[in-house]
């Protein structure tokens, strides 16, 4: 699966983009979020609050944006690079716990402020529904599932998976009884393969399953 390089547009879209969401988390880091403004992060990106507003639709989606950003692609491109002997269940619960887990060159501080203030956790869940779209088309490729109905189904169910292990996680690591602290370690790869394992057999079944090629005829998935 090949894509495209960006064209001048768009990589300055995505500068924007990364200017922003890195603006937002510094201020938030250094006022707290509920001392940052969407002004005061366009003004620290050099964009206006209008251009900030077709970004992101709020403070708190573009803090947690800074953290997220390109999960999605990172999940899917994993998924994509295991050998085609590798189970499809395996590549995807794989791929989702190591970027799950990985906190990248992140200041941990900055997941603590995301996972420990309700606003900013409820947007770093959301996000979880980005995965889907790029986890259709990869798993489409790996199917030969044209029409993607099955790869849809499977990405969807998918995320939700995510969304519950992630939802449990913080509900444990932000308690009183954790004092606040958040690891990355700890319990959540566990969580997510465990959250992830019913999926199996209906990926099992997926790659057992022939496949409809574009001129109508069945074939078997290899």
């Amino acid at each position: 699966m090949t894509t495209p390089p960006p064209g001048l547009r768009e990589r300055k879209k995505e500068a924007t983009r990364k200017a922003l969401r890195e603006a937002a988390l510094r201020l938030a880091l250094e006022r707290g979020p509920d001392g940052v403004r969407v002004d005061d992060i366009a003004e620290a990106a050099g964009v206006s609050p209008r251009t900030y507003n077709n970004y992101f639709s709020s403070r708190e989606q573009a803090i947690v944006a800074a953290v997220t950003a390109e999960r999605e692609a990172r999940v899917a491109a994993a998924v994509a690079a295991q050998a085609a002997s590798t189970p499809l269940a395996t590549a995807i619960i794989e791929a989702i716990v190591a970027q799950y887990t990985d906190p990248g060159s992140h200041d941990p501080s900055a997941l603590l402020l995301i996972t420990t203030r309700p606003t900013l956790r409820d947007a770093f869940l959301g996000t979880v529904n980005e995965i889907e779209q790029p986890l259709t088309a990869v798993i489409a490729e790996r199917l030969g599932d044209s029409d993607q109905l099955t790869a849809h189904v499977l990405a969807a169910s998918v995320a939700t998976g995510v969304r519950i292990a992630l939802t449990r996680w913080l509900t444990t690591a932000t308690s009183p009884a954790a004092g606040g602290l958040v690891l990355l370690s700890g319990s959540l790869p566990e969580l997510l393969r465990a959250a992830l394992a019913p999926l199996g057999p209906a990926f099992e079944a997926a790659e057992r399953r022939p496949q409809t090629a574009d001129n109508g005829q069945a074939h078997p998935h290899p």
